[in-house]
């Protein structure tokens, strides 16, 4: 059985550390300001299985092998950063037409929209550090494995999944601010530097 003063520790903890602003979040928030939650939705649930993966790697020692290989990052980053960037690139483009912005929508594929978090998660080398660090001390060796890594992976993608939606509906909200008036031109402009700000994050970090 999972060590219940542990995921005592465990909960609030990882809960401060999801919740702060990094790669998966702003690009919550972005999509979220571009293509609206309901869609948004897509993007974490290949955030969701891309941070399970990896936490589950870190618990199995397979994350130690895979940073002995820092290639397969750069390959992950790189591809990742310039697709979000061409993205970033296309917003910019619709000139802040709302029209544009409704058919983003429609010509993001979610499948696409999986890739992106899915690929955000698993090319993040702080993210696998973070759960390399992280996880092994709450895990008690004198207790079965499987249970516990279950009940820390429902902590981690139920915690995940309230941040993003949190800073998706923010998002949301911003658009909504951003389409007073004559301020619609800026929606994809914003949307557009994040997406651009978070790819160059992913590449280069």
């Amino acid at each position: 059985m999972p060590d219940i003063t542990l995921l005592a520790v465990f909960l609030p903890t990882f809960f401060f550390v999801s919740i702060t602003p990094g790669m998966c979040m702003t690009l919550a928030m972005t999509l979220g300001m571009s293509i609206g939650v309901r869609r948004t939705f897509w993007m974490m649930i290949g955030e969701l299985i891309g941070v399970a993966l990896v936490a589950i790697a870190a618990v199995m020692g397979v994350a130690s092998v895979m940073l002995n290989y820092p290639h397969i990052f750069d390959m992950l980053k790189w591809v990742g950063g310039i697709y979000l960037g061409y993205i970033g690139i296309q917003m910019w483009r619709a000139k802040g037409k709302m029209a544009k912005l409704d058919q983003q929508s429609t010509e993001i594929s979610n499948g696409a929209l999986i890739s992106q978090g899915f690929i955000t998660a698993i090319a993040n080398p702080k993210g696998w550090a973070f759960m390399i660090s992280l996880l092994p001390p709450f895990i008690n060796v004198s207790n079965a494995l499987a249970p516990q890594l279950i009940t820390l992976l429902s902590i981690i993608m139920l915690t995940e999944f309230v941040s993003m939606t949190a800073y998706a509906t923010g998002g949301k909200t911003l658009k909504k601010f951003l389409s007073r008036g004559d301020n619609i031109k800026w929606i994809n402009r914003v949307a557009g530097s994040l997406m651009i700000g978070v790819g160059c994050w992913l590449a280069l970090s």
